[in-house]
């Protein structure tokens, strides 16, 4: 899933970071065609994988071996870093813990099925139970201060910024030497490819501005080859129905921009398909700054940043990810996920389809039981009013951001992982993915950025292990429990908050033409009452695409 995420003077960093971390200025930048160390381009690199295969989502690399016993790898000090590769927020804090045995095996018991990540929930009540009987799910409980739909633009978010096709699980990799599939800037590369000549197969042949978009039988569907495979810009966006009714929604909000642009009066196709490209990026930028970020981190972190700068994610030689994001802090959404959901009100035979994110015994069927992606039938669209709140009585909400996962999340269909090969506990893989990046512990972030670090008492269920989880805690243990201690799990905390805001806020400021370098800009589109109001959120996307209730019927 989602993955659906730090004080001191400008141009310093309270872990002493490294000169090529900084720059003296944050004036905008557009990052150059970012390029991988053959020379291959970020999006040929992505289309080399593959832009038509389902589910390479829950991790997208290559599983590696669980039991080595390699030398620790500390974070290269004064590594250069390059646009299209990944690369760290903190260069110079050290690992949380040395990579050895004992190590792999706390961090695999701890994100076990059963263990201290797992919910625990009630599967055996089924997915109508769970989503209606909050008793069935005590240890899981409901954020009502986001929707359903928060967890699924999240994760299409992360799908726009990064993609790791290549590092081992488990076996220390630098990040810097490590390429990142996708453009390190809210460009909906994820969406685009790499535009109408260079991505033929994702834009209609008979009209070349606009993106290709089928039906499921009812709605809307993403174009599929002959073997149902997604033809996609980003195959993660098909490794679950509500990410890839997303997806379509998103191929409709551009065809309907299309149109609108045309009727202005512009009509050579490729200056149609740019401006349309601008006026869609810049509504979905405005989004995530507006309406996304503030759910996740509070209002006043993202004004603070907007206000007084950003402290510790500071490039510069253009946008790249930091392994503190990718590999940890934007890893939060995955407590968010619920175990099952309404994806629909009445697609199933006049009645609604509910069904867990992923089940068991989903693999293989044509028309899977469950919410995978990768299939196609009349019942798998997306009903939007359960994950937006359309005011109708029928959202519903995420559950909080906390130490706990749904159930589902540790059975992962093998489809969703890109190697194909276990483990298929998220959190294992999460954790796992620590020892990868030498990721630094949560406790030596918050000190470098002048927050009190969680006790060992906050932190005493890891004590057990023996290796000093309790006082070194991988990073992304260490930010969900920040945030079900600092904020009861309704936002993320002061480390988690940070990277997270940092990172959106900072990937927009280096974009030349993100909304945020075009002084005084606001929405052109109208909102959902028909009107241009200078305001735009994904209710009001949703209904331009005609995906919205109303336009549905349903």
């Amino acid at each position: 899933m989602l993955p659906l995420p730090g004080a001191c003077n400008p141009g310093c960093s309270a872990d002493g970071g490294t000169t090529v971390m900084r720059q003296s200025s944050d004036g905008p930048a557009r990052p150059r065609a970012a390029r991988t160390s053959k020379g291959v381009s970020r999006r040929g690199f992505l289309r080399g994988v593959g832009t038509t295969a389902i589910g390479a989502g829950a991790g997208a690399m290559a599983a590696g071996p669980l039991g080595i016993a390699a030398e620790a790898q500390e974070p290269e000090r004064g590594a250069v870093q390059l646009p299209g590769n990944f690369g760290r927020m903190f260069p110079n804090l050290p690992a949380f813990a040395r990579t050895s045995p004992a190590l792999t095996e706390a961090l695999t018991d701890i994100g076990k099925p059963g263990g201290l990540l797992d919910a625990q929930d009630n599967l055996a009540a089924g997915p109508i139970n769970l989503i209606t009987d909050p008793t069935l799910s005590v240890n899981n409980r409901d954020n009502t201060t986001h929707t359903a739909g928060t967890t699924f633009f999240g994760q299409f978010l992360d799908h726009d910024l990064t993609f790791d096709t290549t590092s081992p699980l488990n076996v220390p990799t630098e990040p810097t030497r490590t390429p990142n599939a996708r453009t390190p800037v809210l460009d909906l590369d994820s969406l685009y490819g790499g535009g109408p000549m260079a991505s033929p197969q994702l834009y209609q042949s008979s009209d070349r501005a606009k993106l290709r978009i089928e039906s499921g039988g009812q709605f809307e569907d993403v174009p599929r080859d002959a073997n149902g495979r997604a033809v996609i810009g980003d195959p993660r966006n098909d490794e679950n129905l509500i990410i890839s009714g997303l997806q379509a929604a998103m191929i409709l909000f551009h065809n309907r921009v299309v149109d609108r642009v045309r009727s202005q009066g512009w009509t050579f196709w490729p200056v149609v398909f740019s401006e349309a490209r601008k006026r869609v990026l810049n509504h979905y930028q405005w989004i995530v700054v507006k309406e996304f970020l503030p759910q996740i981190v509070g209002r006043s972190l993202v004004d603070d940043i907007l206000r007084r700068g950003r402290r510790y994610y500071r490039p510069t030689t253009g946008a790249f990810m930091p392994v503190e994001f990718q590999g940890a802090a934007y890893r939060f959404g995955h407590s968010m996920v619920r175990p099952s959901y309404r994806a629909n009100l009445a697609g199933d035979d006049g009645q609604p389809f509910f069904g867990f994110i992923f089940d068991p015994a989903g693999q293989g069927q044509a028309d899977p039981v469950d919410l995978r992606g990768g299939a196609r039938a009349a019942r798998r669209f997306i009903g939007w009013q359960t994950f937006f709140d359309f005011g109708d009585g029928n959202m519903r909400p995420n559950k909080r951001i906390d130490t706990k996962l749904s159930t589902p999340l540790f059975d992962l269909p093998l489809g969703t992982i890109s190697s194909g090969d276990p483990p298929t506990s998220l959190a294992v893989r999460n954790l796992l993915r620590h020892v990868t990046w030498s990721q630094p512990s949560g406790q030596a972030i918050a000190r470098a950025i002048g927050a009190a670090p969680l006790s060992r008492g906050d932190l005493s269920e890891l004590s057990g292990y023996g290796i000093g989880l309790d006082a070194n805690t991988p990073l992304w243990y260490y930010i969900l429990k920040e945030a079900q201690v600092r904020t009861d799990g309704l936002t993320l905390g002061p480390v988690g908050g940070r990277i997270v805001a940092e990172v959106f806020i900072g990937v927009l400021q280096l974009d030349a033409i993100s909304y945020l370098n075009q002084p005084n800009w606001r929405p052109s589109l109208p909102a959902r009452s028909g009107s241009v109001t200078g305001d735009f959120r994904m209710v009001d996307l949703l209904t331009y695409a005609r995906v919205d209730p109303a336009s549905r019927g349903q």
